[in-house]
């Protein structure tokens, strides 16, 4: 289990509501800092939630 707000933790988020890859560049979401995958998960998941 990953610890909340680590880079692990958001990509299980992304995972969860069906994002596997980054949506412009196409690569996967592990490859990525955790400061861009932070801004995908307010951009996904954030707007899902509210």
């Amino acid at each position: 289990m990953a610890h909340f707000g680590s880079k692990g933790w958001l990509v299980k988020q992304l995972k969860d509501v069906g994002i596997r890859r980054h949506p412009v560049e196409l690569k996967k979401l592990e490859t990525y800092k955790s400061s861009i995958l932070y801004g995908l998960y307010k951009k996904y998941v954030m707007k899902k939630l509210s």
